[in-house]
């Protein structure tokens, strides 16, 4: 199969993971700066030129598109989208993944177990906000974030009041969340394929930070989960539509909640931790699962 992956960094673990799984099972894969793409668009056809070549036409491709530039990386996604190439996660399920607000009202909808959330206009009263997340102490988060990147916890009323009021002043929407004390700094990454839970693994935030994400520190070590927890990571990616993600579950006094769904987890903490080889099986799912044109936003907008 010719297989095109989409990032801005071929030399990250997870990009250069997932080209070498790719050749060991005999297929080529082409690595694609999504930013140094152009989508040349005329009445009836259209094509995406990358360093002043015509792409060609590719079996399947795996989007590896920043938050940052999500945009932009799913608009050159969509186009390969309707050109007929297969998506590993179409380019709508990473937007609505990529919107927090979005993912949690998807998520609130199928009955899966969320922290209690808020999101108010700046002219509502911080106060009010406060209390009906529970009171200090709550996390504070930007709607578009990623690696624990805008995420802040406030352990005072007044200085959660101060941090709303600051981002409402500069018209940074946010969301305001109930801090789950008893998970102890700690979270359970569940890796999802195609339905399946394939690698599960226990992060802990370092000393004195509550965010577990590795980029900040923390370690990691392989668990086993709970059918409930399953169930929620299942439930999370198919509200998303992913096929491939990291789902991220807290361990709550009520059951396990979901703090995040993740359309290009990294696999270096995943594969580490468990040993197994989650690049090999994401290969696997796109051989089982590409066909020519089979993606749902085909010729739809």
């Amino acid at each position: 199969m010719k297989l095109a992956l989409l990032c801005r960094n071929p030399k990250l673990y997870s990009h250069r993971r997932l080209v070498e799984a790719a050749e060991e099972r005999g297929h080529s894969m082409d690595v694609i700066d999504h930013l140094r793409c152009l989508i040349d668009i005329s009445s009836g056809q259209s094509k995406l030129v990358y360093k002043s070549e015509e792409l060609p036409l590719y079996d399947a491709v795996i989007p590896r598109i920043g938050a940052s530039v999500t945009f932009y990386g799913t608009a050159v996604l969509r186009q390969l989208e309707v050109m007929g190439v297969y998506p590993v996660n179409e380019s709508v399920a990473i937007t609505r993944s990529r919107d927090k607000l979005r993912s949690l009202q998807l998520l609130s909808k199928r009955g899966i177990g969320l922290p209690r959330t808020i999101f108010a206009h700046k002219t509502n009263d911080p106060s009010e906000v406060i209390e009906r997340a529970g009171g200090a102490p709550v996390v504070i988060k930007l709607i578009e974030g990623t690696q624990g990147i805008g995420v802040m916890l406030s352990e005072t009323d007044r200085a959660a009041e101060s941090i709303i009021e600051a981002f409402g002043g500069v018209d940074t929407n946010i969301l305001i969340q109930e801090f789950i004390a008893e998970a102890g700094g700690e979270d359970v990454r569940c890796l999802v394929i195609d339905g399946k839970v394939i690698a599960t693994m226990l992060r802990k935030g370092k000393e004195g930070e509550f965010r577990s994400n590795l980029h900040r520190g923390g370690s990691a070590k392989s668990i086993k989960i709970s059918p409930a927890e399953r169930a929620a990571a299942i439930g999370s990616a198919k509200a998303m539509g992913l096929n491939v993600c990291g789902v991220d579950l807290l361990r709550s006094s009520r059951g396990p909640v979901v703090m995040e769904v993740n359309s290009s987890p990294g696999l270096e903490g995943i594969e580490n931790a468990t040993g197994i080889d989650v690049a090999g099986k994401i290969i696997d799912f796109i051989e089982k699962s590409a066909k020519p044109g089979k993606t749902t936003t085909r010729g739809k907008g």
